[in-house]
């Protein structure tokens, strides 16, 4: 069987949707791989800043590794501008639609509305309103959004900033990225996880210097 019977799916039986069903396991296992591909395209993308998009992305990732932040905040701080390439106008949501099967609930909501607290920096010079974050006020994870900009975000286009190589990134985005999707044990409703960890920062800083 190279190919479903059917041309309409409710005429599919149980063996067309069995083969189906191996195919989509087998694709969706390459996700990471392929995300990785088109965060490259970022370097297409959007110009006029003193480094690239793929260049802001590793370096808020790198930023988000030596705070010694755990593999959820690290993929998610890489990731967090992959939609970019293909929706400009709600590249947070497009790019939290992306983590939320694999990453804790507190990482997908910080890259939902991060676009939202970057207003905070630049929204009053183009006649916005840079404080559009305030409608989440008292959320559970507000103070971890407004953390995720100040530190790792609106910091990172710093061109003599010494910025991780994408590869060394890859490790992180491939164990998210095989995890079961919506596991409640990966999603941990509720739970918040601190986007610095003192001590392992200090190790990895060791490590990177």
């Amino acid at each position: 069987m190279t190919t479903v019977k059917f041309t309409a799916m409710k005429d599919g039986d149980w063996d067309d949707y069995q083969f189906l069903t191996a195919h989509e396991i087998d694709y969706a296992a390459k996700t990471g791989d392929r995300l990785l591909d088109a965060l490259v395209q970022l370097d297409e993308g959007l110009s006029g800043y003193k480094i690239t998009r793929l260049g802001h992305s590793l370096q808020a990732a790198t930023r988000a590794w030596r705070d010694g932040a755990d593999t959820d905040w690290i993929a998610c701080a890489l990731l967090h501008d992959i939609g970019d390439i293909y929706a400009p106008y709600n590249h947070d949501e497009y790019a939290a639609s992306i983590l939320k099967p694999f990453v804790r609930e507190q990482c997908t909501w910080v890259v939902e509305k991060h676009g939202d607290f970057q207003r905070l920096y630049y929204a009053h010079h183009l006649g916005g309103n840079r404080h559009a974050r305030d409608r989440f006020a008292g959320h559970a994870y507000f103070d971890d959004c407004d953390q995720f900009c100040e530190r790792w975000d609106q910091s990172s286009f710093d061109p003599d900033y010494e910025t991780l190589p994408i590869e060394f990134f890859r490790p992180f985005v491939l164990e998210v990225f095989a995890r079961k999707a919506y596991d409640p044990a990966v999603i941990r409703a509720g739970e918040r996880v601190s986007l610095i960890d003192p001590q392992t920062a200090k190790t990895r800083t060791g490590a990177s210097a």
